[in-house]
């Protein structure tokens, strides 16, 4: 008698799944635009059982399933809950901005859940097969979510750019995971861990390059983020916020997992990698976002030097290391959230507002909105006490144990440079003169996504040990055995 699989561990998945299947049949039958707005409360439901499910099995042991292509443990619920928060936020952001322009489309709300599916694979990936599923069902339905908008030519041009773009990253992907598959002769982690050595012959080391230049198409890091400004501008800005958040932490999930599990054996070779990548985004995203005139494009370069920042950690290689890219993720995904969340709260003359000069004097009409934007800008800067700079402080920290002061000297200095890009916002908001009164007061649900994202970016300073502990708890599995 066939023994049946373990499916409890995945629960969470399964959650997603039906519920992304039984909205997408509901959404078919029914084909009205009015319930497009029942159809986002439904996969708000499915979202917060899938994270009661995750919270439930924090405490529960390493577990791998379905023939070991599955693993679950305290690191993959750390970025599963991360996951889930960025696709709440998204999914709330996205209906009030889907009813206010008229443009209500259940799919939406499909795509973001089975997208949410993809990443989970990702984080819990244990095998090459299940890696490249989650990756492709995130990043085929992230192009679609980028041109849903078929009237604005900007849409289209973005997921064009996107989807071009992220098939070559795929196939460079492919092809390394092809050379490293050719020597180990398994599809799984745990036997091509066992078979790659400090020895390995130069074909292994080749396809890791491949594989690494694959995800690092997928954090937006340099020479890799093309991408990424033209697709930030261009998208849905709920579509943007979306992007922003939880496919980032999916993937430097998965670019750990990988990294210090398979590859770990080779950390001598991916270490100067890493470092390059996270010096030469930071550089770039720094000295870029200067010049941007728009919002979302400042973000956009702004994210590619957070990316160098949480990379800092993972060129460290140690739990420490770890631990603090973790909580880096974690606070760049609220903080990000939040500033989204008030560009789309924001509107003047019946549009939103996407440049950077439309916020003038935001303080004076607007003073919650303007508060919430100025606490993210400052966090993004990493002024102390508030939660950027402490994720900065522990990435920078896990270097200068390593030795790895030059590496740390760049962030400094890169930060101090993004400081200026993020504090003249503060400055715009409250200091120059407001050019017309924004429209009327933002949707509830985007009020509620800046309150808690202004809190948890406040609230670090006051509890940091429930993100710091919860963070090296996670950052440890990967260093057992």
């Amino acid at each position: 008698m066939t023994q049946l699989p373990n499916i409890l561990p995945v629960l969470p998945e399964i959650a997603v799944a039906g519920g992304a299947l039984i909205l997408l049949t509901a959404g078919a039958a029914v084909r009205r635009d009015s319930f497009t707005g029942t159809i986002a409360a439904g996969g708000l439901l499915a979202l917060i059982l899938a994270m009661v499910l995750v919270l439930l099995g924090l405490y529960q042991p390493r577990q791998v399933v379905f023939g070991g292509m599955i693993i679950v443990d305290r690191f993959a619920v750390f970025a599963k809950l991360l996951i889930l928060a960025g696709a709440m936020a998204a999914l709330v952001m996205a209906r009030d901005w889907m009813r206010r322009e008229r443009l209500e489309r259940f799919e939406v709300v499909i795509l973001i859940l089975f997208a949410t599916l993809g990443m989970m694979m990702m984080v819990s990936a244990n095998s090459l097969m299940t890696l490249y599923l989650g990756l492709e069902l995130q990043s085929l339905s992230l192009y679609i979510l980028t041109a849903f908008d078929r009237e604005d030519s900007r849409s289209v041009e973005a997921g064009m750019k996107y989807f071009v773009l992220g098939a070559l990253a795929s196939g460079l992907l492919l092809y390394g995971m092809s050379l490293v598959y050719g020597f180990a002769g398994s599809l799984s982690f745990a036997d091509f861990g066992r078979a790659v050595t400090a020895d390995s012959p130069m074909g292994v080391r080749i396809g890791l390059i491949f594989i690494l230049a694959g995800l690092a198409f997928k954090i937006s890091a340099v020479p890799f983020h093309m991408w990424t400004p033209d697709v930030y501008e261009g998208a849905p800005t709920p579509m943007t916020a979306f992007f922003a958040t939880a496919p980032k932490v999916a993937a430097f999930a998965l670019l750990i997992r990988v990294l210090l599990g398979p590859f770990g054996a080779l950390i001598g070779d991916w270490t100067p990698i890493i470092s390059l990548l996270a010096v030469l985004s930071m550089i770039l995203g720094g000295f870029a976002a200067i010049a941007q005139k728009n919002i979302k494009r400042m973000l956009a370069y702004g994210a590619i030097g957070h990316a160098g920042y949480a990379l800092i950690g993972l060129a460290a290689g140690n739990g420490q290391g770890v631990s603090a890219v973790l909580i880096y993720l974690a606070i760049y995904l609220f903080m990000t959230a939040g500033a989204f969340a008030v560009i789309l709260a924001l509107r003047r003359d019946g549009r939103t507002a996407e440049e950077i000069g439309d916020f003038a004097g935001l303080a004076k009409s607007r003073p919650f909105m303007a508060f919430c934007l100025s606490m993210f800008m400052f966090s993004m800067a990493g002024i102390p006490p508030l939660a950027g700079f402490w994720g900065k402080f522990y990435v920078f920290m896990a270097a200068i144990d390593r030795g790895m002061y030059g590496l740390a000297l760049v962030g400094v200095l890169t930060s101090v440079v993004a400081a200026f890009y993020y504090l003249r916002v503060v400055k715009i908001i409250y200091v120059d003169e407001e050019r017309e009164t924004p429209d009327r007061e933002s949707d509830a649900g985007l009020r509620i996504v800046m309150a808690i994202c202004v809190l948890v970016v406040l609230g670090m300073t006051l509890t940091p040990s429930s993100l710091t502990d919860g963070a090296a708890l996670a950052a440890a599995v990967l260093f057992k055995g």
